[in-house]
């Protein structure tokens, strides 16, 4: 061992010893086990690493500023292959990415992936997309290049297809520890009474009956993702050592995948548990002991001021990061009602916040939008859920009357009048159908639009990510509803292989790819540049004296930021409450305000005092 080791590991002992014991009464010899593990994962770091662990020790507060810009990516759809990335980096330099999301690369087996999420061995690529090998040279190449790297670690299940699950489902007992499994449907049934279901049209119910091994498993998701035994401590520590055993492959930020389920307890909604807390806790000790450059990033799927918890307490965090996923879809409803009062409301929760509390921000990502929205705020205004939810996916599929939007709903559930949706950012803000009309007209507006919605991202305090193929307003992908193995997830409609073909008009500001790569690489390039963007400003609302006006006003360091987003398809008089020298960020001019600013349809403007 060495002194660098221990020096971290005798600062944590006590803690870390403590919440193991908590989750695992008497189990001394399991606790050992985890600690030798510790060990042999820090020595086995390679020193590149190790040098990057140093750096950010000194430098903790690294991913707080106003310098990443993220991009979110399927490996398979945007380069073919892990070495196919890697001779894209310069593309992504070229974008502004320094922060790299690559979606499920694992080992997974076609049919039963879920886009990668049935993982069927930690310690293996996927072999269409490469090998481990290919990985470190990989995440080396984006080191060098200032890229962070961030992997999803799907936590609460593995495939069927593991080889513990084939040993369980075989009658190996140690390893039917690792699921949980039952004879007959007398605990099934106890807890369908309170857990509710993840997808109750696609996949009903929590358990799966195994005819071979005479006995139902626990899935909370597909019956082909057997969910992990957490109160077993062989679990904890074999996924705890497959999470290192990624990191030291260079993976910087390890998304937790689903964190909230992993611990089940009977009688109760197998959600959000103490427990599952304590866990997080543990991996945050871990990390930081073994390499504490990396980063835990939670996937929480609930509203900002309820995620608190996850970031745990200010002597005991947990993870570094959470996404904010109510915002992203609070901005969808604001597109579709051009009334931001719920996103104004909604800014404010978000900045009322500590500091401390960093967010992953995004317009798109690999998922559907879930219109988890603040309906009791809405109701006040007379939008009632169910009716609502109709509304909102009658817009964005096209079919009410007058949108502009082209997308498809997800898991549609007649029986509760309730779906969620699909589709690309450019496709849902209206460049597909303007296309398809060839009306110049209403593609300039969809893509003022599209521009506007990025700078709103890119305005909010927190790490922007963007969806590959957003920078350049890719459009939908149908081709899914011909391939047997996607056609019945929707998900795959913005799922498509990246246009490399059309990415190469880029350049031409005449093309929409040239007006939203120019756009977003110069706010990107702008909120780079100027620190009131940073984590640490502070940040309110106003009334700009129209409900389609959002208006916020940051603050940091004698700068003062007056952003304006104007979703309606009008003109709109913006009364800023600021007056005096500014300096309009986008344009680049100065100028004397008289306290108000004429927004364009789907506009926006940065004023910097």
């Amino acid at each position: 061992m060495t002194k660098e080791f221990d020096h971290r590991f005798d600062a944590r002992k006590q803690e870390l010893e403590a919440l193991y014991l908590s989750l695992y009464p008497g189990k001394t010899a399991a606790l050992e086990e985890l600690l030798q593990t510790l060990q042999k994962r820090y020595r086995s770091r390679g020193t590149a690493l190790k040098e990057r662990d140093r750096a950010r020790e000194q430098q903790p507060d690294w991913y707080k500023g106003n310098d990443l810009l993220g991009m979110c990516l399927y490996v398979d759809q945007f380069a073919g292959t892990l070495r196919g990335v890697r001779q894209k980096l310069d593309y992504l330099r070229e974008t502004g990415v320094n922060y790299l999301h690559l979606m499920p690369f694992l080992d997974t087996v076609d049919g039963r992936s879920d886009g990668g999420y049935a993982v069927a061995s930690f310690r293996k690529v996927k072999p269409a997309l490469g090998t481990m090998a290919d990985l470190e040279a990989l995440t080396d190449a984006c080191h060098q290049e200032g890229i962070s790297v961030c992997m999803d670690f799907v936590m609460n299940h593995t495939s069927e297809d593991h080889i513990w699950a084939k040993k369980a489902r075989a009658g190996d007992p140690e390893y039917r520890d690792y699921y949980s499994f039952y004879p007959d449907r007398t605990i099934p049934d106890e807890y369908e009474k309170h857990v509710p279901q993840v997808f109750p049209v696609t996949a009903p119910g929590n358990f799966t009956w195994l005819e071979d091994a005479q006995s139902y498993v626990l899935t909370s998701f597909y019956p082909y993702q057997w969910d992990l035994n957490y109160a077993n401590p062989a679990v904890m520590n074999a996924m705890t050592d497959n999470m290192l055993f990624l990191t030291n492959k260079g993976i910087d930020v390890i998304r937790i995948d689903a964190v909230p389920y992993i611990w089940k307890k009977l009688g109760t909604d197998c959600r959000n548990l103490p427990e599952v807390h304590s866990i997080v806790r543990l991996l945050r000790l871990v990390c930081e002991i073994v390499c504490p450059s990396v980063l835990l990033l939670g996937e929480v799927v609930m509203a900002p001021e309820k995620l608190a918890p996850y970031f745990g307490e200010v002597t005991r965090p947990e993870c570094h990061m959470l996404y904010n996923a109510t915002t992203m879809c609070t901005t969808w409803h604001t597109v579709a009602t051009r009334d931001a009062r719920l996103l104004r409301h909604q800014a404010d929760i978000v900045a009322s916040l500590p500091k401390d509390y960093i967010f992953l921000n995004y317009l798109r990502c690999h998922d559907d939008i879930g219109w988890g929205l603040d309906y009791p705020f809405l109701r006040g205004f007379g939008m009632e859920e169910v009716p609502h939810k109709a509304y909102l996916n009658a817009f964005f599929t096209g079919e009410f009357p007058g949108s502009f939007a082209r997308g498809e709903r997800y898991n549609d559930d007649p029986r509760l009048g309730d779906a969620r949706l699909c589709g690309t950012a450019a496709s849902l803000v209206g460049v597909e159908s303007a296309e398809d009309a060839r009306d110049e007209q209403a593609l300039a507006l969809a893509i003022d639009r599209d521009l506007m919605l990025h700078a709103w991202l890119l305005g909010q305090s927190g790490v922007p990510i963007l969806y590959a193929g957003d920078e350049i307003g890719q459009l939908n992908d149908y081709a899914y509803h011909n391939d047997p193995q996607k056609r019945e997830d929707s998900r795959y409609l913005h799922r498509g292989a990246f246009p490399w073909e059309t990415a190469e008009r880029r350049h031409d500001p005449q093309t929409r790819e040239g007006r939203l790569f120019r756009g977003i690489r110069q706010l990107a390039a702008i909120r780079r540049a100027h620190p009131v963007f940073s984590a640490a400003a502070e940040v309110s609302t106003f009334w700009a004296g129209d409900d389609a006006l959002l208006a916020v006003r940051r603050r940091f360091n004698g700068e003062e930021l007056t952003m304006v987003y104007n979703f309606s398809e009008s003109w709109k008089c913006a009364q800023l409450h600021t007056e005096g020298l500014h300096k309009n960020l986008v344009r680049g001019d100065e100028l004397v305000l008289d306290g108000t600013w004429n927004l364009p349809p789907c506009g926006f403007v940065w004023l910097l005092k």
